[in-house]
């Protein structure tokens, strides 16, 4: 007398392990992508909120600076932003993400010099 025991054979675990597999290659791609797309629109939010911070010191001082805290500006986590250029006539800053150290965004306004990428003032750009 023969007893039938259920289960599942090896071949449909390893058709399920390899379907998973794909799957999973087919993810993380597009994790990371969205991870990066994260950190820059971090270093773009921050150059905005800094030129918001700008024109209010300058509608009080007449001029701009180059030291956050006198700007009040709080930087995200992970974001460094370094303001390179400050005067009465205008300003400019970079911003870079720790977590993409190779991609930098940058805006510059007024007579400041242009700060790479930005080529259009008052426009944060980024590297790509």
């Amino acid at each position: 007398m023969k007893t039938r025991q259920s289960g599942f054979t090896l071949i449909e675990l390893l058709i399920v392990v390899v379907i998973i597999g794909i799957l999973a290659a087919i993810a993380i791609p597009k994790f990371s992508s969205t991870r990066e797309k994260a950190f820059l629109s971090a270093a773009k939010a921050d150059l905005r909120n800094l030129a918001s911070q700008q024109e209010v010191y300058h509608n009080s001082q007449y001029t701009f600076s180059t030291d956050l805290t006198a700007l009040q500006f709080t930087q995200s986590e992970g974001v460094t932003v370094t303001v390179g250029e400050a005067t009465g006539a205008g300003w400019s800053a970079t911003a870079v993400h720790a977590g993409m150290p190779n991609q930098r965004c940058a805006i510059y306004h007024g007579n400041a010099a242009q700060v790479t990428p930005a080529t259009v003032q008052s426009v944060v750009m980024c590297t790509r």
